[in-house]
């Protein structure tokens, strides 16, 4: 009987409930046992009037900009409501071959994404976004978030508004099962996939939970994670490519050195 790549390996999967499905089932298939502790609530935005009349105005944008998967998801109830579809003669640009697969599953098509990378920059780098002068770009997204891509984007003479479609807050979650489990050695890895994400890890695990954290090896998604990873102490941060992708290749070469 052949092992596994991740044979019993535990793994903690942090990302919102309802968003870990296809990597918890992944890593399952591998034989990973994925312990699932979101660090992060997606709720609705607090203004859903200002967002259905951004939807109202579509059609005066140049160029619509889907910040991460989430942003598709929690957007399309008001685009269907309003429209029923995507409606035709939209440009469409996603932060990220994940963004863009969301779109794609809602029928959204020819969507403009960076071939490497899954970050402002990275689109920013693209020839499509160096002359927008005199455009008018809506940019989806959570309530708050990083300015650099707005910002760049009126540096560079573009009109630029926010369609605020969600809330990110931390979770009222109970830790102590997991920490029962992570005592136990249970627990060999955690995956996480924002800032936010890790600093409400800190704050719902406390400090027999942080002391847990910091030792074990993490797998982080991009530079600015691991950054705010080191700084708090984590002595193990593992860089890996963008999504779930990346994830399970950083995993796989961590725990079987085999791995191409």
């Amino acid at each position: 009987m052949s092992v596994l790549p991740l044979d019993g390996v535990g793994i903690l999967v942090t990302r919102p409930a309802g968003q870990a499905e296809e990597l918890e089932s992944r890593l399952d298939a591998l034989g990973g046992n994925v312990i699932l502790f979101p660090g992060l609530d997606i709720e609705p935005p607090s203004d859903p009037a200002a967002l259905a009349h951004v939807i109202g105005k579509l059609r005066d944008y140049d160029l619509i900009i889907f910040i991460s998967p989430t942003a598709v998801e929690s957007f399309w109830p008001f685009i269907h409501e309003r429209f029923g579809d995507w409606p035709r003669g939209f440009s469409l640009a996603a932060v990220g071959r994940g963004t863009a697969r969301a779109l794609s599953s809602y029928q959204a098509h020819h969507v403009l994404v960076p071939e490497d990378g899954a970050d402002s920059e990275s689109l920013l780098a693209l020839e499509r976004l160096q002359q927008v002068a005199g455009q008018h770009i809506l940019i989806v997204r959570g309530e708050g978030g990083r300015e650099m891509l707005a910002d760049t984007l009126r540096q560079r003479g573009a009109t630029v508004d926010y369609a605020q479609a969600y809330r990110r807050v931390k979770p009222a979650v109970d830790p102590r099962a997991l920490l029962a489990v992570w005592r136990q050695g249970g627990v060999r890895a955690v995956t996480v996939t924002s800032r936010e994400i890790l600093a409400n890890l800190f704050d719902l695990l406390g400090d027999e939970g942080a002391a847990l954290l910091i030792s074990t090896p993490m797998f982080v998604i991009h530079e600015r994670i691991a950054a705010v990873a080191r700084e708090r102490g984590v002595v193990k941060v593992i860089i890996t490519a963008p999504g779930d992708d990346g994830l399970v290749s950083g995993l796989l070469d961590w725990f079987n050195p085999e791995h191409d």
